[in-house]
């Protein structure tokens, strides 16, 4: 009986010891869309792997902003990544199509296409910058909040310093429409708006509900400027490693993220209007995209001057 037992413990410890801890960063807080994506990555995951591997979450950049997680991923100092496209072109050019302003006009397109071929393309590009994309996943579309004024139109953005993520493509944007486009990485903003260092910056509703951004911005526009992907990225160091069945783990928990993160996000979209009203913000609703859209023309000329229009145009002319 003795020896059964010590080789029962032994055979716990080795499993233990066996287990391969995954960490997973991403830079908002563990309630937030990201977080749900998270948690349904970590229980597929280890479900599949009946506990061969473990998942640690790291939220409210934990370990870093995105940017310096994605350096992360290629290093191999961070295993999954849930990260906007913000950083992305920085790293894969190719994904600077995704970040154009009004390319998509719904849910339902947007998903469409990251969920077909042309996701996939993409996805694949990945792999030639030290990356390995596993899912697209999503954050919305993206809308301006301020602390000055209401915004109904381009001139009211004019002259505000507003926060975007570190991507030319937006801050292009805004410099169209004659704001002092600001980057800077997410866990820095709350402070930012706080002690007035920018007056306003975008988000989906999804983050400006999970990073609490209603305490310190009292103004809300419903612009819809641009669709917000999310990607969930591993590191090769990891994932090049991996059997064929290990991967096959990974990729179906990856989808799961994907899932989970939408249904959150479709779940913001009905609620979140209501929810930011509640706790005290103004939202301005009757906005008109098209001087928008003409505001921000320069953008997509650009972008096809630089990139060319091929992928745009797959895009444009996709059945979805």
């Amino acid at each position: 009986m003795g020896t059964a037992t010590t080789l029962a413990l032994a055979g716990l410890a080795f499993q233990a010891q066996a287990a391969t801890e995954v960490s997973v960063g991403y830079a908002i807080s563990s309630d937030s869309h990201y977080g749900a994506g998270s948690r349904a990555f970590k229980e597929t995951l280890e479900s599949l792997s009946d506990g061969a591997f473990t998942v640690t979450d790291h939220p409210s950049g934990s370990l870093g902003g995105e940017r310096a997680m994605i350096e992360g991923l290629q290093i191999g100092t961070v295993d999954i990544v849930i990260t906007s496209s913000g950083p992305l072109g920085n790293f894969v050019p190719e994904t600077y199509v995704l970040d154009l302003p009004f390319l998509f006009t719904s849910y339902e397109q947007a998903r469409c296409v990251l969920d077909g071929e042309i996701g996939q393309e993409l996805l694949d590009k990945m792999g030639d910058h030290d990356l390995v994309g596993l899912s697209w996943s999503e954050n919305g579309f993206r809308h301006i909040t301020n602390s000055r004024r209401p915004i109904a139109k381009p001139e009211d953005v004019r002259g505000l310093k507003i926060r975007t993520m570190e991507n030319r493509i937006h801050q292009q944007a805004f410099q169209g429409l004659g704001a002092s486009p600001t980057p800077m990485a997410m866990p820095e903003l709350f402070t930012a708006l706080q002690q007035g260092t920018v007056d306003g910056q975008e988000n989906p509703l999804t983050v400006i509900v999970a990073a609490n951004l209603y305490e310190v911005q009292d103004q809300l526009s419903l612009t819809g400027h641009v669709y917000s992907p999310a990607i969930l990225l591993g590191s090769p160091v990891l994932i090049d490693g991996l059997s064929e069945e290990e991967r096959a783990w990974f990729d179906e928990a990856a989808q799961a993220a994907t899932e989970a993160t939408r249904a959150e996000v479709s779940r913001l979209e009905e609620e979140g209007v209501a929810f930011l009203q509640e706790r005290g913000m103004t939202v301005t609703d009757n906005v008109d995209p098209a001087p928008f859209q003409e505001a921000v023309e320069a953008v997509h000329a650009d972008f096809i001057e630089q990139y060319g229009d091929e992928m745009l145009e797959r895009i444009r002319n996709s059945s979805c």
